[in-house]
């Protein structure tokens, strides 16, 4: 049986090439990043609980940003229920390969915004396990 081939993640148009602005292009808006943190840190992977976030994520804005991610190869998209249609996502390799920049800035934040917290919040999984493939 011939596995099917997978397509590779549609290459965003950039700003130059610069690597901080390539990457900035993929993950640098609002709430990009806060969607990969809710999948690394809290295993959160079907729309309603992207939703129950601290941040308040409006409807419309996630819909988007899982489809940026799915379409830039950092998510996956899978169907866990057919009637009625309903997905769930999950990070690819190459969102996984995130976490150490997202541990960064959150040593970064804990040192330089004020206010921020300094001990993990509640709910926090630590790394989320990889799903099967």
């Amino acid at each position: 049986m011939a596995r099917r081939a997978r397509r590779a993640p549609a290459r965003p148009d950039l700003r130059s090439a610069c690597p901080i602005a390539g990457a900035l292009d993929l993950i640098g808006d609002a709430w990009t990043l806060l969607v990969i943190r809710d999948l690394l840190f809290f295993g959160k992977q079907r729309f309603a609980d992207f939703l129950d976030s601290p941040e308040r994520i409006s409807t419309n804005i996630l819909s988007e940003r899982l489809q940026r991610l799915e379409e830039r190869g950092l998510v996956e998209r899978r169907r866990y229920q057919e009637r009625p249609p309903r997905d769930e996502y999950v990070l690819t390799a190459r969102g996984r390969d995130l976490l150490p920049v997202l541990r960064e800035l959150i040593k970064w934040g804990q040192q330089h915004v004020a206010g921020t917290a300094k001990r993990p919040p509640a709910g926090y999984a630590g790394v989320a396990p990889h799903p099967p493939q």
